[in-house]
């Protein structure tokens, strides 16, 4: 009876109970019960025409994979056209989703895609090589580009393609899409607004899992530009400014790896004008799942975001207290960053956000990415040049 004073009135005759503001889920919730409406940049009349908007999918690739499920799922799209070289494939996913014989298309048929009027966007997901050629067609073809990076091989590739961009007034969107995952998110909107004061230090973590094929390596474009570019773009996000200088090292402890001129583990580091630094650590094989942490550091405290668990359950035995490890590969992982990613294109396609990908900021990432190839080749620090 010692606690009967802190006896409380019932909880009805109390304000009601409201949900906290990170809970993005329940936001979504009301938004599709009709209780709230989303919150967009530029609260607009979406045009009628652009009420669904009509999209091509390139390749059904890993990364392809995941956009085909998540433009199925989302209510604002259309998949008018899949382009696949894989015929069966072709089969088995209309089989999968239910897609009419018209939208299944092998490349050399891409010309149908092009010369729709009423298709509104294109989404790449195509080995990099074809990317250039893609994308400018696309946007000359009057269609909103999403692209996976990178946006072409060459970096003056990868301007024209934005030059073309901005002359036709069509959005061009590479796919960053760790800056659409929730905790990455906040975590940067929380370092922006202050939460931790100037920031000194960011520190990364990116360990591959499952370890990808050598056929895939081979035309990745390194590790540098395939991997790094990632956390590259997520630093200098949080950081809201590019580094001066920067640092690498790599090594090659997979023999596969070593013979095709690539590396396998690599740190870096990299230097802003402000004098914050960042830290990064990759690895192409990480045998305990995906790997991906992301800390920032100042002189009001630290914010983490840390990996993720397909559910949170601990086991206590006489074996140990273990947890499920972590996720698997990046398709999980990143599950949610790329559902958000795709309404990020529908937003700026339907003009209700900007880009947040702008053409700038993916060539500099590029450039960086460069910078840092050159460091782990000359043994020496790299000052940057925009």
């Amino acid at each position: 009876m010692a606690t009967i004073k802190f006896q409380a009135n019932s909880p009805y005759t109390q304000a009601k109970q409201i949900a906290h503001p990170s809970d993005y889920r329940h936001e979504q919730y009301l938004v599709n019960a009709g209780l709230s409406r989303r919150k967009v940049k530029h609260d607009i009349e979406v045009a009628s025409h652009l009420q669904v908007i009509n999209v091509a999918l390139f390749a059904l690739g890993r990364a392809g994979s995941i956009h085909l499920g998540n433009i199925m799922k989302n209510p604002r799209l259309n998949l008018k056209y899949l382009v696949e070289p894989s015929v069966e494939k072709l089969e088995r996913v209309a089989r999968e989703w239910r897609l009419p014989p018209s939208a299944l298309l092998t490349p050399d048929q891409q010309g149908v895609v092009f010369g729709d009027e009423e298709l509104h966007g294109v989404v790449i997901a195509t080995p990099t090589h074809l990317h250039r050629d893609l994308v400018t067609k696309a946007l000359k073809a009057g269609k909103a580009v999403l692209c996976e990076k990178p946006i072409a091989e060459e970096m003056e590739s990868a301007k024209h393609c934005y030059e073309i961009a901005q002359k036709t007034g069509k959005p061009l969107i590479c796919a960053f899409n760790r800056r659409f995952d929730p905790s990455f998110c906040q975590l940067q909107k929380e370092v922006q607004a202050g939460a931790i004061g100037q920031v000194h230090l960011v520190k990364t973590v990116a360990r591959d899992s499952p370890l990808p094929s050598i056929e895939y390596l081979k035309q990745s474009g390194g590790i540098f530009h395939d991997c790094a570019v990632h956390d590259i773009d997520l630093i200098c996000w949080v950081m809201g400014e590019y580094p001066v200088e920067v640092y690498g090292a790599a090594s090659s402890f997979i023999p596969e790896v070593r013979d095709i001129g690539d590396h396998d583990t690599v740190a870096f580091t990299m230097r802003f004008s402000s004098g914050a630094l960042s830290m990064t650590d990759l690895s192409r094989n990480a045998v305990y799942g995906y790997d991906q942490r992301l800390e920032a550091f100042g002189p009001k405290g630290m914010l983490s975001a840390h990996n993720e668990r397909p559910y949170q359950i601990r086991r206590a035995t006489e074996a140990g207290d273990t947890e499920p490890p972590i996720l698997h590969s990046f398709p999980s992982r990143y599950y949610e960053g790329y559902v958000r990613e795709l309404d990020h294109f529908c937003d700026v396609v339907q003009g209700l956000d900007d880009n947040l990908l702008s053409g700038e900021n993916t060539l500099r990432v590029s450039i960086i990415a460069s910078a840092l190839d050159e460091s782990v080749k000359t043994g020496q620090a790299v000052k940057v040049t925009y």
